[in-house]
């Protein structure tokens, strides 16, 4: 299996227009708290911050078979990381302007704003953390919701 780095190198060098640095150091976080019994299906590189112009907030997002993990190492210590399972996963929504598109994933706790990605990347996007979203809510509506009912 490839690695969150190496996943997300392959979807820079496919869309280049993209804005992302330290892309190693954010992925290791990913990489960090990807579960044994979980597999990454797709990988993307974004700004976590809805500003064209703050490029200084790049994270590396990656859908896997459980859940959408959102890594971003801190320059100096530390880190952060946001997991959104399918059961808190709402909706989602593509904006695109000019050179760069957005994605903002809403989730019942927030509304996460991901930026200057390239246009050209957000239909790939938009079908690898649909599609997957849509697959797993049938699940949890077969399993009465998945909250143990």
């Amino acid at each position: 299996m490839k690695s969150a780095y190496e996943l997300a190198l392959e979807f820079k060098r496919r869309h280049p227009m993209t804005i992302a640095w330290r892309i190693k150091q954010n992925a290791s976080i990913v990489d960090k708290h990807i579960n044994d019994d979980e597999k990454i299906l797709y990988v993307f590189v974004a700004q976590k911050n809805n500003s064209p112009f703050n490029i200084w907030g790049s994270a590396v997002i990656a859908v896997t078979d459980k859940r959408i993990l959102i890594g971003r190492k801190r320059v100096v210590i530390g880190y952060f990381l946001n997991s959104i399972t399918p059961d808190m996963f709402n909706d989602l929504k593509v904006t695109s302007g000019i050179i760069w598109g957005k994605i903002y994933i809403d989730t019942v706790k927030e509304f996460i704003a991901l930026s200057n990605i390239s246009k050209d990347a957000l239909d790939e996007i938009e079908s690898a953390v649909s599609s997957y979203m849509m697959e797993e809510k049938k699940q949890y509506a077969v399993n009465g919701g998945g909250l143990g009912r």
